[in-house]
């Protein structure tokens, strides 16, 4: 949608924010949301085209907190970018989103080549509440790196399943002390 439609389209509908009908006000209040989030959109697309990589970044933390379907396709091709910072921007905030579609990318995203963008993958699968992700995670805890045994730590006692008290208790003793507490943390979450 072109700018100038927009501003005439806002410029239309502000007057009914005053009409003598609630539902008319509530209706002229939604649609001036609507149109303001698409305007939002536009904006957000247009930083992650031509802007630097602190930019872009900040776009796609922006995109997260727009939400919505239309952000979805955006986020996924972000997080299959090369650049492995904008990588794991999108995959953190497609987490924070836990829409459904989001997952098989997500779980693609534990094999990549690149430490940190296992880890954010593994932190953005915690939001998922699917059991079928605990033997996807598990392996994880075998790291003994300080950071991915204990992002799998966080995310599997999010899942809740008491049965993996066991090997988070082994976590306990970790010489990472980011391990060790990810470990008392995930013990603490299970039922």
């Amino acid at each position: 949608m072109e700018p100038t439609s927009r501003i005439k389209r806002r410029e239309a509908i502000i007057p009914l924010l005053k009409d003598a009908s609630v539902e008319v006000r509530q209706t002229a209040a939604q649609a001036l949301e609507t149109l303001e989030a698409a305007q939002s959109l536009d904006e957000l697309l247009t930083r992650l085209k031509q802007g630097d990589r602190g930019t872009k970044i900040g776009a796609i933390y922006a995109l997260g907190r727009l939400g919505g379907e239309k952000v979805l396709p955006i986020l996924l091709y972000c997080a299959a970018r090369p650049e492995q910072d904008i990588t794991c921007a999108a995959v953190k905030v497609l987490g924070e989103l836990a829409y459904p579609q989001a997952l098989p990318q997500l779980v693609e995203k534990l094999q990549d080549p690149v430490v940190a963008v296992r880890a954010a993958a593994i932190e953005a699968l915690s939001h998922y509440r699917e059991p079928a992700l605990v033997p996807k995670l598990l392996p994880f805890l075998e790291e003994r790196d300080g950071l991915l045994d204990a992002e799998a730590a966080l995310a599997l006692g999010r899942l809740g399943d008491a049965r993996l008290e066991e090997p988070l208790l082994k976590l306990l003793a970790s010489p990472h002390e980011r391990t060790r507490c990810a470990a008392a943390t995930a013990l603490s979450l299970l039922p």
